[in-house]
């Protein structure tokens, strides 16, 4: 009688066993689903916010290409140009 319960014992000892050990691979199979999870969310946000970019850019070379006057204002702000009755002056912040 003793023999049966000792080998009773360790089986449940071993289905116990089991159980921890996959629940301690259930727990760290979750926090790395998790984390992909907010990775996912992050490179998500980070490709909208290059879509909204490449939107504002297409947007931009559309006058580019068709506004002779944003050009010419483009022009006059980024590369300081102006015209020869014109002056330009700068004031520094």
């Amino acid at each position: 009688m003793n023999l049966r319960r000792l080998i009773l014992s360790l089986y449940l000892l071993f289905i116990l066993g089991l159980g921890v050990a996959a629940g301690v691979y259930f727990l760290e199979a979750r926090a790395e689903y998790d984390r992909l999870r907010r990775i996912e969310a992050d490179n998500q946000r980070r490709v909208e916010e290059a879509k909204a970019k490449l939107k504002l850019q297409e947007k931009i070379l559309g006058r580019m290409k068709n506004d002779p006057a944003y050009v010419e204002e483009v022009i006059r702000r980024k590369l300081g140009y102006a015209k020869p009755d014109e002056f330009i002056f700068r004031f520094e912040n």
